[in-house]
């Protein structure tokens, strides 16, 4: 069944990102992006999976570096509800020296990472999608977050070994996406 609809989003042009094209690519392109809030703001995206408005909504209080994990709001359901991701130790490194997350006081720690437009975000992620030489449809923020996605489940001939993956918790719940930056 999933087979099936993959195929068919890629019959009229795929919307997400393969697995190089967001690591060999997009990433390394990203590392090229001269100012630093703006590579770690799209580095966040590709490594996390997030929406760009959950991205968008991070604060200093929501990065643990000691767990070496970020904390992301869902915006797209009823309850406040929030998921746990790992982040790689170069993002992890990334955000504390731009945004100097350790030294953030109470007040700046309630306060958005980015103060950006989504129409900037949208500016900023194509012209990263451009200096990767990606283009098509994937190209875009919702792309990296497919691509995520999918990346976090391939390698499974049965949809049912993907499910097992919908009920780890904390630790275990962890490993998932970090298996993809070994």
């Amino acid at each position: 069944m999933v087979q099936a609809n993959l195929r068919q989003v890629d019959g009229h042009g795929r919307k997400y990102l393969t697995a190089d094209e967001r690591r060999l690519r997009f990433i390394a392109a990203a590392a090229q992006v001269k100012r630093p809030a703006d590579r770690t703001f799209v580095l966040t995206i590709a490594h996390t999976g997030a929406r760009v408005s959950e991205v968008l909504a991070l604060r200093a209080l929501d990065v643990d570096l000691d767990a070496g994990t970020v904390r992301i709001r869902t915006f797209n359901r009823r309850a406040e509800h929030w998921r746990e991701v790992p982040i790689p130790p170069e993002l992890e490194r990334d955000l504390e020296m731009v945004h100097r997350l350790r030294e953030a006081s109470p007040r700046r720690g309630r306060e958005p990472l980015w103060k950006l437009s989504r129409a900037t975000v949208h500016r900023k992620g194509v012209a990263v999608m451009r200096l990767a030489g990606i283009e098509g449809p994937q190209a875009c923020s919702k792309g990296l977050r497919h691509g995520f996605g999918i990346a976090a489940v391939l390698g499974h001939t049965d949809i049912a070994t993907t499910a097992i993956y919908t009920t780890a918790v904390g630790v275990e719940a962890r490993g998932v996406p970090a298996k993809m930056w070994r």
